[in-house]
């Protein structure tokens, strides 16, 4: 079928609103009408190649849609259902089997090549394939074909605007907290970055009960939204040693890295406590490096790990959230700003700037 897609042809390009044509959907995937799709900062390190996503490609990984077409083998869904598409996984390996498919074995093709795990892609142009399974849905597209096996049904009654960033960017956060960490209530707790990622961390924190909860970030109006939604500590990232601010408000039981600046993650690596945990959640540039003491390392027992998706499985985790939200727990409207498909270009570039903290694209007005 002949569908509108936003396609980025070269790096660090503009996303290109063209026609493009898209395939039946396979065993076990469904064709999706998109009505929402979110905007995340891993869509854009996929167009200025910090992840080596081959061009040109249909990006997009935080859709929500309603089914029109179902593949071979799908039962748990139906025809007009609405869906929100998470991360890809194959649902057969030793860590999907073990509840940890953000760890796929995978994940490489589907999160990074963009294809299906044979290497196809169900969407080309002027009949040449293009990667068009990206998170293995492409929904920065009126239409895609997506996998089922991260795949959440969602009531009628929600904003498809609001619920779009669960499949990535606040799952990310709020799973890094409770999942990842499983931060204990009365912990200290301390948010390096303050997007979608590391508010939506903020609001877990509060949920789980840290006390003093630390929000870092170079925005004063970042630091202003923390606070409303939990922080009680805000400092700014930018000053000549953020160590030592940290270190003054008794050290820390556990830190998220958002930014993927090294030097952001070691400042907060030495104001630990001893057996405190690090957890990076950020997308580094290319040979971003961390210069760990291992003396220290070991003399301490402070942990340092890297977590995808906040280690949740999406039909368990993404309900809980929706639940945070429906509790007013979980403020997405404070988060999210709605854009046309059409202005997906201003979109990303007011992330950028820091004007918006997470655009979504509504794909009819």
């Amino acid at each position: 079928m002949l569908i509108t897609a936003a396609v980025v042809k070269e790096q660090g390009g503009a996303f290109c609103i063209e026609n493009c044509e898209l395939d039946s959907p396979k065993a076990n995937e469904v064709l999706v009408e998109v009505e929402a799709a979110g905007i995340c900062h891993t869509d854009i390190a996929a167009r200025d190649q910090y992840m080596p996503v081959p061009l040109p490609a249909v990006l997009g990984h935080e859709g929500v849609g309603r089914i029109l077409q179902l593949g071979e083998g799908v039962n748990e869904f139906a025809i007009g259902d609405r869906v929100l598409m998470s991360f890809g996984s194959c649902g057969q390996c030793k860590n999907c089997r073990n509840a940890a498919p953000g760890y796929c074995d995978q994940g490489l093709v589907y999160q990074v090549l963009g294809s299906r795990s044979d290497g196809s892609s169900p969407i080309s142009q002027q009949g040449k394939a293009i990667t068009g399974h990206f998170f293995a849905q492409s929904s920065f597209a009126s239409h895609a074909i997506a996998a089922t096996q991260n795949m959440v049904p969602l009531a009628d009654d929600l904003d498809p605007s609001l619920m779009a960033p669960l499949a990535c960017g606040v799952q990310t956060g709020m799973g890094s907290v409770l999942l990842s960490m499983a931060a204990e209530s009365g912990s200290s707790i301390c948010i390096l970055g303050c997007g979608t990622v590391g508010l939506s961390a903020i609001a877990a924190a509060k949920i789980a009960g840290c006390n003093p909860i630390i929000a870092v970030d170079i925005m004063d109006s970042r630091l202003e939204m923390a606070r409303e939604l939990g922080a009680s500590h805000c400092t700014r990232g930018d000053q000549e040693s953020l160590q030592k601010a940290l270190q003054k408000l008794g050290g820390i039981d556990y830190a998220l890295d958002t930014t993927g600046a090294p030097a952001v993650a070691d400042a907060a690596f030495q104001a630990l406590k001893p057996r405190g945990c690090l957890v990076c959640v950020g997308v580094g540039k290319p040979g971003a490096k961390l210069n760990i003491d291992m003396g220290l390392l070991m003399a301490t027992g402070k942990q340092i790990r890297g977590a995808i998706e906040g280690d949740a499985v999406p039909r368990d985790f993404i309900p809980r959230m929706i639940e945070y939200y429906r509790a007013g727990q979980l403020p997405l409207d404070k988060l999210v700003t709605r854009y046309a498909f059409e202005d997906i270009n201003q979109a990303v570039a007011d992330t950028l700037s820091g004007k918006v903290i997470k655009p979504v694209l509504s794909m009819s007005n």
